[in-house]
């Protein structure tokens, strides 16, 4: 009796608060519907989180959101909804729109569609509860330029740290970790740009269990992909950057890879997602998985908005052992940008796929020139013992440096085994293997500088010969060559296959040539125009 009459005050106390409570469902139905996937990396043991984090996101603002209601937000979504950065920023300046109401509109979105048992798609995992104090802050002063990233919202994978929300990882072993802002983040903030909230991801980027379907994490339960909820793969790991930023949940996001963990989920989600060459931007207070070749970058439903953040979150940090001052972009070339006389070699292999040879065609209309190539074999063997070495060795670091009550990944894998069902329900092969790891210095510099050698060797014969500006892919198809090689990639939307499943163009060039991948991308966008939205 005494617990129906505290759920029933706690249930009131919510309804005076926040009109929407969530509460989780059976989800047992789902579950086994998800069994006959072919893709049984979609197969779920789990959807819902189960730590029913959702009615903490707007705990402290509930009573600004019932206030902004639904004919407010209907009335801004031609302002906002696939809106640019540039877009978004003229309707501030002719005084169409505020920061105040750009947040409000966004929030109000996120409880809509989040809150909702047939559209939700786990793709948050913490809301900053001050960001609308700090959206009025903002619209006290006027941005100085439409590409101006002043009172832009802007949500941070949650590897990311922010010190005005937990940093997990996906984890719930790192429920508490409050931690000094990122290099990245703090560039964002000098920039005027809003932190909107944390997004969902697979959990510890992606390299924690084999096999596990890709947007799990215990923290935030299963990222769902818009296109098709619980039918269409999410991507990993920056699974719920992909799908926010394709809901129009915010107007960017920032994700980060090792390989592929921005060019999979922006692909997936039909975004605009560039993994930069390492060192061009830092890593310092993210949870890493290797310092060799991890990087953050910008995840956009647009190219100008990718350039804008990336021009923002570039530069020198001391504090990163791989960090270089060398950003280059241009936006004025990059809006001013053709494809004519822009030379590119597409995989002869990949020319049966419709939707790549619609797109090469396009760019051949646009005056591309088209090189048809064939790789050559080169020796990737022990890849991953790369990212098992570093990660032994990276994890523990970044727990020192942020005051974190575990010592290695072995501590994690015990805390986790306390609690499976909840922890880790798909296993922690990942974790297990590299405890287990016993690969030595010596072996594993030699597989870096090969994996380095063999991975620009992929590329480079085709670029030096055929003097080429960029080579062309589908999705995150050669992200482990490029990763290896150094090489930036920048993944835009080619289009959806006969059951509206998402593709991308993937364009990737030498080392520090974004502002030139992003010409290219920007071009091809405007030619093509191929992203529909997922949601109304």
């Amino acid at each position: 009796m005494k617990k129906t009459i505290l759920f029933l005050f706690i249930m009131l106390n919510s309804s005076c608060t926040n009109s929407i409570f969530w509460e989780n469902y059976d989800e047992s139905i789902e579950i086994l519907q998800s069994k006959s996937n072919a893709n049984t990396r979609m197969q779920f043991k789990l959807i819902q989180s189960k730590n029913e984090i959702k009615n903490e996101w707007f705990k402290n603002i509930s009573k600004e959101l019932s206030q902004f209601g639904e004919e407010k937000y209907n009335s801004l979504k031609t302002l906002i909804i696939e809106k640019s950065i540039p877009e978004i920023q003229t309707s501030i300046l002719n005084s169409s729109l505020t920061y105040e109401d750009l947040v409000l509109f966004y929030l109000y979105r996120i409880q809509s569609i989040e809150f909702d048992k047939d559209q939700y798609l786990n793709s948050i995992i913490s809301i900053n509860k001050n960001v609308i104090k700090e959206a009025r802050e903002k619209d006290k002063t006027k941005p100085e330029s439409i590409f101006s990233l002043h009172g832009i919202p802007v949500l941070l994978k949650d590897n990311i740290n922010y010190d005005g929300l937990a940093t997990t990882a996906g984890s719930i072993a790192l429920n508490n970790n409050i931690s000094q802002n990122a290099f990245v983040v703090d560039k964002l903030i000098n920039e005027g740009a809003l932190i909107l909230g944390k997004t969902n991801l697979s959990e510890w980027a992606y390299y924690f269990c084999n096999n596990c379907p890709s947007g799990y994490s215990a923290k935030g339960g299963q990222t769902l992909n818009p296109y098709a909820r619980k039918k269409f793969d999410s991507g990993g790991s920056s699974s719920g950057s992909g799908a926010a930023i394709s809901a129009n949940f915010s107007s960017v996001s920032l994700g980060s890879e090792t390989s592929g963990s921005i060019l999979s989920p922006s692909s997936a989600n039909s975004i605009v997602g560039l993994k930069p060459t390492i060192g061009l931007v830092s890593r310092s207070g993210i949870v890493p998985i290797s310092s060799t070749l991890d990087t953050s970058g910008p995840m956009t439903k647009n190219v100008i908005d990718n350039a804008i953040v990336l021009k923002a979150i570039s530069g020198y940090d001391p504090d990163d052992s791989k960090s270089v001052n060398k950003s280059n972009i241009d936006l004025e070339s990059i809006i001013n940008s053709n494809l004519k006389g822009k030379r590119f070699g597409v995989f002869k292999d990949y020319l049966s796929d419709s939707l790549y040879l619609n797109a090469i065609n396009k760019i051949k209309k646009s005056g591309g020139t088209i090189i048809e190539f064939s790789p050559p074999k080169v020796d990737f063997s022990d890849f991953r013992k790369i990212l098992d070495f570093d990660m032994k060795f990276d994890l523990p670091k970044y727990f020192k440096k942020n005051n974190i009550l575990f010592n290695s990944i072995n501590d994690i894998v015990e805390f986790n085994s306390k609690d499976s069902l909840l922890r880790s329900p798909y296993g922690q092969g990942i974790f297990k293997s590299i405890v287990s790891d016993s690969t030595k210095l010596d072996e594993i510099n030699s597989i870096k500088t090969r994996i380095k050698t063999e991975g620009k060797k992929y590329f480079d014969i085709a670029i030096k010969k055929y003097k080429l500006d960029a080579i062309i892919s589908i999705n995150n198809y050669h992200a482990g060559y490029a990763a290896g090689a150094y090489y930036p990639c920048l993944t835009v939307p080619m289009g959806y296959d006969e059951v509206g499943k998402p593709f991308n163009l993937t364009f990737i060039s030498p080392s520090f040539t974004e502002n030139k991948l992003l010409q290219i991308g920007y071009a091809f966008e405007k030619e093509t125009n191929f992203r529909v939205k997922p949601f109304n």
